[in-house]
């Protein structure tokens, strides 16, 4: 499925809800350029460690574009023993909302733009239709000016925090209140006060708008509903190949600007570290994407049963459309199907030590998750 601009509001419902009914997901980005000074393989090398390469890449390539970028869900079905995918291409491009939001500046690379045009990219779709987006500290400062010119506008100093119950008005924060409540990003410091009888979380409205929720439940409930959120904050799986540079542009884009150091994020794994590690390491020669899709049809292994969901794009492997962000993560998707097959059929626990690219440093990376036998 294409979401652009044009679709975005009404492809959200679809977005959110395969997320949820999936068993894990696959992403791919594709960038207006990787590196802009040495190419990667200049740039890096395989005595790098994983801090060294995180910081040469945060250098080095930060300053290009995501715009395209593949989401590809994969949900088991037990019954048939087969797959059904999902695949959703996001055209990403920064158009500014109005005078005052972001102009964003960014470089592209000729080699890369050269290569995706080759490969039938439409670049019209990305820059005429592509979504506009903010991170988060955009976002708090368009709020904040937008909230400054409506208070001019009234003759009210006070900010206005908006309940989520639409029968009732904007209260306004008193003074002493306001820096104390600005920094209430979550609900810990309530849970310990008031740890019995009540359970406590924030939430948004539609509109992102933060706002604390407080009930009163036993103490039963209250487990329950700590469980849940336990659940919903650990995440689904999340794979990639090659991934660091699709993650590091993503949490720059999208959320907040990357850390000063490499963090450790224990719900992804990459394909290419995988097909570099034992037991695969003796049976995949090339890493490439492409060629280890090739690969792994072949004995030992073996190519899961997978069917496209209703009403979305359905690809034929026989007929590659790599560099198309969508496809690769599906792609993706197939070999870690097959590589987690091959390593047994039921819930296995995978260790793999830390190698030049990946996301997490200085650990042995555990991954828990249930292979289904095809």
């Amino acid at each position: 499925m294409e979401v652009t601009r044009t679709n975005f509001k009404d492809s959200l419902s679809t977005v959110y809800s395969a997320i949820e009914e999936a068993d894990f997901l696959a992403i791919d980005g594709e960038f207006s350029g990787i590196s802009d000074g040495p190419n990667v393989s200049a740039l890096t090398n395989g005595l790098d460690t994983p801090e060294e390469r995180y910081m040469k890449l945060k250098k080095h390539s930060m300053d290009f574009l995501l715009f395209q970028f593949g989401l590809c869900t994969f949900t088991y079905d037990q019954a048939e023993s087969k797959y059904v995918i999902k695949t959703f291409n996001f055209y990403i491009f920064p158009k500014p909302f109005n005078r005052t939001s972001p102009d964003t500046k960014f470089i592209c690379q000729s080699s890369s733009i050269d290569f995706l045009a080759s490969q039938g990219f439409d670049f019209n779709k990305v820059f005429r239709h592509g979504i506009p987006y903010l991170n988060q500290e955009e976002e708090v400062q368009l709020r904040e000016q937008y909230e400054e010119r409506r208070s001019q506008s009234n003759g009210s100093g006070n900010p206005s925090y908006i309940s989520p119950n639409p029968n009732k008005g904007p209260g306004s924060v008193p003074e002493e209140h306001r820096e104390y409540i600005g920094r209430v990003d979550n609900v810990h410091l309530l849970s310990y006060r008031f740890p019995k009888g009540l359970h406590v979380e924030t939430l948004e409205t539609e509109k992102k708008e933060r706002y604390i929720q407080i009930s009163k439940v036993d103490d039963e409930e209250r487990k329950r509903r700590e469980r849940q959120k336990q659940e919903r904050e650990q995440g689904k799986l999340v794979v990639g190949h090659n991934m660091l540079l699709d993650v590091m542009h993503t949490i720059h884009q999208f959320y907040c600007v990357l850390p000063e150091y490499l963090l450790c994020f224990l719900r992804l794994l990459d394909t290419k570290l995988m097909a570099t590690t034992q037991p695969f390491k003796e049976l995949i020669n090339i890493t490439s994407l492409a060629e280890l899709q090739k690969q792994l049809k072949e004995s030992p292994f073996k190519s899961p049963k997978v069917v496209t969901a209703e009403g979305f794009p359905s690809y034929d492997t026989a007929q590659e459309q790599l560099h198309e962000a969508g496809y690769d993560a599906f792609i993706t998707g197939l070999c870690f199907i097959s590589m987690a097959n091959y390593l047994g059929t039921a819930f296995y626990t995978v260790y793999y030590l830390v190698l030049r690219n990946l996301i997490c440093f200085h650990h042995i990376i555990h991954f828990s998750f249930e292979i289904h036998p095809m």
